[in-house]
């Protein structure tokens, strides 16, 4: 008998597993997927930490999680500055001077502010969706050219249909600071994610290819417990509705050559180009392979059998979530965490802190 069975072998799932094992528990995990690391997951292909499932950049300012994950990796010095290509044009991210002077032909944060103050003046009163608040944050031109295609890519529909809380600030610097993150610690893991589960799920008992929900009725019998990372509708057999979520669509492709576009990540910002962005893996650990591994990300609608990724916040599926919430708070003897368990959408340092915080709970 074990004393957890723990559902998903992403980041929650495992810091469980691993923080369980050192208090003496015995733990299975479960995971339908053929790999462990849920979305984290990386695979070697040409020598290149390929990030299957979009691209992960660790980022923290909480040096408990530090610690903490550095226990199991040691990490590089990997700064994530995203650039966006605008119909050729080429602008750094996240909001700065190189963004303003490249758009306005301005110099001083003074001349920068002078323009967003100028051009925030449309909008008059509390915004009333998405593209009225980024206005009124940015102004007119950074919306049209780095907001507006990507935004809309993004959540399929217009930006004036969605509402504004989903952009309630944009990072904005006025200073010649490329660094997207404001945190203290960040970087990629020196050979890969998938290296970090794998030394947490070391001693437990790991099942790939098993369809909890398929199989429930015999793998709860297996277990006192169980810990429930899987999304919290599908557990509940959607009695109440779907969450609503976005999905992403990857078309990845091996290229003979040592560089293809000279950063990490590219995002494009205009509505014709298909893709919101490009990924070039190599760049994430200063790869000098002689070929590399380049990943289209394409936003998607979700339906049940997709991969969820991005929870849809919005107040319905809020609502909705509650409810669901409620239902799960009288299941004995089952915990849900991580993302997917809790409808939100998590950095991976959060997943850590609150899979610690429950551990401290429960263990």
């Amino acid at each position: 008998m074990y004393d957890y069975l723990i559902v998903g072998a992403g980041l929650y799932g495992a810091v469980f597993a691993n923080e369980a094992m050192k208090k003496g528990k015995k733990v299975l995990v479960v995971d339908k997927r053929s790999h462990v690391g849920g979305n984290i997951y990386t695979e070697l292909t040409e020598n290149i930490h390929v990030h299957k499932y979009g691209a992960h950049i660790f980022h923290t300012s909480d040096k408990t999680v530090w610690e903490y994950i550095n226990r199991f990796a040691e990490f590089n010095n990997y700064v994530n500055s995203p650039i966006a290509n605008y119909k050729g044009e080429i602008y750094n991210m996240p909001f700065n001077m190189n963004t303003f002077s490249k758009m306005w032909n301005v110099f001083t944060p003074q001349e920068a502010q002078a323009v967003i103050e100028e051009q925030r003046k449309e909008i008059a009163g509390e915004p009333k969706n998405l593209e009225e608040q980024a206005i009124s944050l940015v102004g007119r031109d950074i919306y049209e050219k780095l907001v507006k295609g990507y935004t809309e890519k993004q959540w399929g529909r217009s930006c004036s249909e969605l509402p504004a809380f989903i952009i309630k600030r944009l990072p904005v610097r006025f200073t010649y600071n490329n660094n997207y993150f404001n945190d203290r610690y960040q970087g990629i893991p020196i050979g890969g994610y998938t290296a970090i589960i794998e030394k947490m799920l070391k001693g437990a008992d790991v099942r790939l290819e098993t369809d909890y929900l398929v199989e429930k009725e015999n793998l709860d019998k297996l277990a006192k417990k169980v810990v429930y990372t899987g999304p919290i509708d599908a557990y509940f057999g959607y009695r109440l509705g779907e969450l609503e979520y976005r999905s992403v669509r990857f078309e990845t492709e091996v290229y003979d050559m040592e560089n293809y576009q000279g950063n990490a990540v590219v995002n494009y910002t205009d509505r014709e180009t298909p893709y919101t962005r490009i990924i070039e893996h190599k760049h994430f650990e200063f790869g000098t392979q002689e070929k590399t591994v380049v990943s289209r990300e394409y936003s998607a609608a979700w339906h049940v059998g997709d991969e969820p990724y991005y929870p849809v916040n919005d107040e319905k599926n809020t609502a909705l979530y509650e409810e669901y919430k409620k239902l799960a708070e009288n299941e004995e003897g089952v915990f849900f965490g991580g993302r997917l368990g809790e409808y939100k959408y998590y950095d991976m340092d959060k997943v850590i802190a609150a899979a610690l915080a429950f551990c401290d709970r429960e263990l």
